[in-house]
């Protein structure tokens, strides 16, 4: 191989290789934000399911099947 085509290999995966390390931050970045929403969703059909019990509800509307079921 000719030192040019070397050279010009050498680049493109200096090149790939920066964007797999870009893309693997944004995968680990999204990841977070994916528990974190996750857990908020948990906490709030938890409060929502102890407000409908409070108001005399029996089974918490989240927990029930549909009636087409």
């Amino acid at each position: 191989m000719s030192d040019d085509r070397l050279t010009l290999l050498e680049e493109r995966i200096a090149h790939l290789t920066a964007a797999v390390d870009d893309l693997s931050d944004v995968v680990a970045a999204q990841a977070t934000e994916i528990a974190l929403l996750t857990n908020r969703v948990r906490m709030l059909m938890q409060r929502e399911a102890e407000r409908e019990f409070d108001q005399g509800g029996t089974v918490p509307l989240a927990d029930q099947k549909p009636p087409h079921w």
